[in-house]
């Protein structure tokens, strides 16, 4: 197993996205620190995956899709566009993943490589906030377009 951090929009989004994935063992939902200017806690996802099941060029495609990955709004801080590495090889392979990955965008993309610092785990009550409340109204508006989005668009990669 391997592991990559990544955050953008609401943890429990992100974490549901991930979690609907094959090669995805687990996904640690909270917040992610980096260094420097990006030290403060910004709501994030560790994926545990197996890059022989799911390529970390597909979880990077994936995760640039499915949040706001070329709008600097003004929530940015809470919620930092951002792929966390855990060494400078996936931090070498990050940045070449997304330089191609730009193409498909009409904007620039403004997710940032950072280097993982720091965890916090989100509360226990909102750990699996998606698969434990399918029917709320927050889950309904803005999670499940995104796991409908994904069996459309990236079908061979979501769990049955």
């Amino acid at each position: 197993m391997t592991k990559i951090a990544f955050g953008g929009g609401c943890h429990w989004c992100t974490e549901a996205v991930f979690q609907s994935l094959i090669g995805v063992s687990s996904v640690d939902q909270g917040f992610v620190a980096s260094i420097g200017e990006e030290s403060s806690f910004s709501e994030a996802v560790i994926v545990h995956f197996n890059p022989k099941e799911i390529p970390l060029n597909v979880l990077t495609e994936i995760h640039l899709l499915t949040h706001k990955s070329t709008s600097n709004h003004s929530m940015r801080k809470k919620y930092r566009s951002a792929v966390y590495v855990f060494s400078e090889e996936q931090y070498q392979d990050i940045n070449l993943i997304l330089m191609d990955l730009q193409r498909q965008f009409n904007l620039p993309i403004i997710t940032k490589t950072l280097f993982f610092e720091d965890f916090k785990p989100s509360e226990e009550a909102f750990v699996n906030y998606y698969y434990s409340n399918p029917e709320k109204p927050f889950c309904k508006t803005f999670i499940t377009p995104k796991l409908q989005y994904l069996l459309k668009a990236f079908s061979g990669y979501v769990k049955s």
